[in-house]
């Protein structure tokens, strides 16, 4: 069967991706400046200032259809030993699928000596999905069934984590979808099932001093889901003066990245992200664009003199 509206054919790649390995939450490049999206239980133990940020992803540039993910984060202490956070990500294929999912964090931290701390967290909120198939043009007479009927579905979901920190390094592990959900089905032997499983992440990262004006920051994320291969990325980041940063990244039998950021206000950074597909993938686009902005929001009004987090 084909389609007259190309994207058909990479919905149909999804789904059956989703059926054979499981969804896949979005990822990021740029992950650790954004984990409270996949931890609940991340901390920065700061009570003057709220993080914020925004990230953008336009991934596999140049195929029709091609994902793009946008994202918004918010975190802050909201009283002693407690932090609070919230985030929003909305995933779109094409103008096909949409997937908003909205999320409140609630995290408890310990201090366990004068440099480190625990913490433990919990996220809860809602997905929203969403399917338009109304724009496919079939040359075969009878329409394909899997693509007849849209779909608008609203799925709760909770989540949970812990994660040891000083101001040098951290360690966390995440659970951030403990619910099942099945976006999609099957029936009548038509495979259009699209089913949500656990998605567990192991992250760490550490800042080496290397001296006063430059920092070497590696940082790495494991990713496992049922029924599909671990995902490991391995990232390394050169800090110089507290304004310019950038980097190298890799994601096992995926992709390759390069990565940089600049303070272009005492507390405001912006920062890009290339990847290049190094899977067979990489025959069908151009590349994947990942822009983010972080800002540090004075809780006091003592003025804007903090940079974002190292991580």
């Amino acid at each position: 069967m084909n389609f007259k509206n190309n994207i058909g054919f990479l919905l149909v790649i999804i789904l059956i991706t989703n059926i054979a390995n499981s969804q896949q939450d979005a990822q990021f490049t740029q992950y650790m400046y954004n984990m409270n999206v996949i931890n609940p239980a991340y901390a920065t133990a700061d009570d003057d200032y709220i993080n914020l940020g925004i990230i953008y992803r336009s991934q596999w540039v140049g195929a029709i259809g091609s994902p793009t993910t946008g994202s918004f984060f918010a975190h802050s202490s909201i009283a002693d030993n407690m932090e609070g956070g919230i985030s929003i990500v909305h995933d779109q294929i094409g103008d096909v699928v949409n997937d908003t999912n909205l999320f409140l964090d609630y995290a408890y931290i310990l201090q366990l000596n004068e440099t480190s701390k625990l913490s433990f967290g919990v996220k809860a909120g809602l997905s929203f999905f969403s399917t338009n198939f109304n724009g496919f043009v079939y040359s075969d007479p009878v329409p394909d069934p899997s693509f007849a009927e849209n779909i608008s579905r609203t799925f709760p979901n909770i989540g949970t984590g812990a994660f040891y920190f000083s101001d040098k390094y951290y360690v966390g592990f995440s659970i951030p979808n403990l619910l099942k959900s099945k976006h999609l089905d099957e029936s009548s032997g038509i495979v259009t099932e699209g089913t949500e499983s656990l998605h567990m992440f192991f992250t760490g990262g550490y800042v080496f001093n290397i001296n006063e004006n430059l920092l070497f920051k590696p940082a790495f994320m494991a990713k496992s889901v049922s029924g599909a291969p671990l995902s490991l990325d391995l990232t390394t980041n050169v800090l110089i003066n507290n304004n310019i940063e950038f980097g190298l990244g890799y994601r096992f039998e995926d992709g390759i990245s390069g990565l940089v950021n600049f303070k272009i206000m005492p507390n405001l950074r912006l920062g890009y992200a290339y990847d290049y597909t190094v899977s067979n993938l990489g025959r069908f686009n151009s590349g994947t664009h990942e822009i983010i902005l972080l800002f540090n929001l004075s809780k006091i009004g003592s003025g804007y003199d903090k940079s974002p987090r190292f991580f």
